[in-house]
């Protein structure tokens, strides 16, 4: 299958389908963790053609939605400043940390720029050598090579008003902590397609060596979920643990080498906090050695302060998959997404937007 449509052809989706209705015998619990995959599901109307047995919980694949309130609110202050302008992804702007948003902070004053790539944010900070030019830098494995494209650019370039807030997260650790829930009760794992086109296949491994969890790589397509479910289906049957590759025309066991050689020059892993998981050894990345002063927390002092969660919201248990948003006592009441009380509801891969565009009949 070459084109895009051939991906969602409906006879071969209706196929797949019935295969898998063919192949399930007990209930079964299915984690998508990537955001993307999430919305995919809701967007083609996944949920409704598989077997009632078929349980599918989504995880913590949204950087956005896994990002802390204490981080939001250091963005805030950090946007504050008077010498500062910060450059942003659009899905970031409006989640509320314990005070407001980047864009309550907008609306006070504050120079705050949506960008469609840190190339964009060094741009900026060409044209006003009298700033200090902040990148918050949010995302998974997919974002972090460009970003640290960005820092080596700005060295060589000997942009000294450019840096970024590190806020960046790596996928396995995450997915190491979620496994040693043993609560989570899961037989399966959709593994992330975007991330592993830069980790590869292999970095996902000892989810099936060391936690006996059946593993497949999905694209995004309704062709290729449906396959990936259908090859976690036959690991279960067959009582097998590995890490099947569905997404081959983008995935290779080794990934993007060149990619995770930019990144391990730039960056260094620190521990990071993850909304709804704690903190995670290892799970952030910082700017390292002669890069170390493009990181804004350094060169500012600045501090991270731990903040609760808003009263009542249950973004974390969502993020985990102990919870639905439906079972969230502010979902489509106190919290929509022209009012979000919590990330998940903001993002555009959050799994509280999806459960309210799509509708809960969708499910």
């Amino acid at each position: 299958m070459k084109y895009i449509d051939e991906y969602r052809n409906p006879d071969l989706v209706r196929s797949l389908s019935a295969e898998i209705q063919r192949k399930i015998t007990r209930p079964v619990r299915i984690m998508e963790v990537c955001g993307t995959h999430t919305m995919a599901i809701f967007r083609h109307g996944l949920r409704r053609i598989l077997p009632e047995k078929l349980y599918l919980v989504s995880g913590p694949g949204c950087p956005v939605c896994v990002t802390p309130p204490g981080l939001i609110d250091a963005f805030c202050k950090v946007a504050g400043r008077r010498d500062v302008i910060t450059a942003t992804f659009g899905d970031m702007i409006r989640v509320p940390g314990s005070s407001g948003s980047l864009a309550d902070a907008r609306a006070k004053g504050a120079d705050i720029r949506i960008v469609y790539s840190p190339a964009d944010a060094i741009q900026i900070a060409r044209d006003n050598p009298e700033k200090l030019v902040v990148f918050i830098a949010i995302g998974f494995e997919t974002t972090i090579p460009l970003i640290a494209a960005s820092i080596l650019q700005a060295y060589r370039e000997d942009i000294n008003n450019f840096c970024i807030f590190p806020a960046n997260k790596v996928m396995p650790p995450a997915l190491e902590t979620l496994m040693k829930d043993t609560s989570l009760n899961l037989d399966g794992l959709l593994c992330p397609g975007h991330v592993s086109i830069i980790t590869g296949s292999e970095a996902f491994s000892f989810l099936a060596e060391d936690y006996g969890l059946s593993c497949a790589i999905a694209g995004f397509e309704p062709a290729d979920i449906l396959l990936a479910i259908l090859a976690l289906m036959e690991q279960i049957n067959e009582g097998s643990y590995r890490v099947d590759n569905c997404y081959t025309r983008a995935v290779t066991a080794a990934g993007n080498l060149k990619a995770r050689e930019l990144v391990q020059e730039v960056f260094t892993p620190v521990d990071s906090r993850w909304r709804g998981l704690g903190t995670i050894a290892g799970s952030g990345l910082v700017p390292k050695g002669k890069y170390a002063d493009f990181d804004v927390t350094r060169r500012l002092a600045i501090q991270v302060s731990e903040i609760d969660e808003p009263p009542g919201c249950l973004c974390g248990e969502i993020l985990k998959g102990m919870k639905r948003p439906s079972e969230c006592p502010l979902f489509g009441k106190n919290c929509t997404p022209s009012a979000p009380i919590g990330p998940c509801m903001v993002s555009n891969e959050g799994t509280c937007a999806a459960w309210y565009r799509f509708g809960v009949e969708s499910i």
